[in-house]
Order: structure tokens, then sequence, then C-alpha cells
């Protein structure tokens, strides 16, 4: 088992920006997809950015070209650049892992999860 702790997150006035990060440990993540899904007051977890084993990315279509997700294996962390933020990104953010080894980003959906992280608040005032 994989345990996630996310940190960085805050708030920020409509096109700030945040850097979310995710510190993993325990059993090896570097085979895994890791990514980033948020929930909203009465909406459901929504997928928000992935990255795989080889750096490749998925991204929702909503934060396409304001976020930016990037892994440091070495550092058994993942991270979530978040610019131009709006008010309907606010939500708690949550990272996660692939349960699938040597998968596509586009693979990690809340039903194919291993681990998740506890979360962490991001409110964007308008």
């Amino acid at each position: 088992q994989v345990q996630l702790v996310e940190s960085g997150g805050g708030l920020v006035q409509t096109g700030g920006s945040l850097r979310l990060s995710c510190a993993a440990s325990g059993r090896t993540f570097s085979l895994q997809a890791m990514g980033w899904f948020r929930q909203a007051p009465g909406k459901e977890r929504e997928f928000v950015a992935a990255i795989n084993w080889k750096s490749s990315t998925y991204y929702a279509d909503s934060v396409k070209g304001r976020f930016t997700i990037s892994r440091d294996n070495n550092k058994k962390t993942m991270y979530l650049q978040m610019n131009s933020l709006k008010p309907e990104d606010t939500a708690v953010y949550y990272c996660a892992t692939d349960s699938l080894p040597l998968g596509p980003p586009e693979h990690l959906r809340p039903d194919s999860v291993g681990s998740w992280g506890q979360g962490t608040q991001v409110t964007v005032s308008s």
C-alpha cells in the first residue's frame, strides 16, 4: 500500500495560481500512473489530471492549458501547478495512484485507484 499526503491548497483569487504537492511513502509507486481528482460540495468526484511512469500526461478538458501535472520519482512526489484559477475550480483535491502498473495515464479513474490521499482544500474567490 502507498500512503499519499497532499499539501499546497489554500485560498486564492480568480486568475491566481497554486501548486499542489502529493508526497508518497510506503510501497514503490514509480511504475503506477498517479493523478489528481477533485470534489466540489454536492458533486461527484471528478478526474483532473494524470501522469504515468513515462511522464505521459492526460487532462480533463476543463483544466487543459491551465493546469500542469508533473512527478519526481526520486523525491516520491507529484505536483499539480494550477494557473488562471476560476471559482469553479473550488473543491477538495485528492491525489491518487493507479492500481495498474505500466498503464497509460488515461487508465486512472475512480474505480481503478489503488490509493487515495486525504485531500486538500482549494478555494478560488470571485
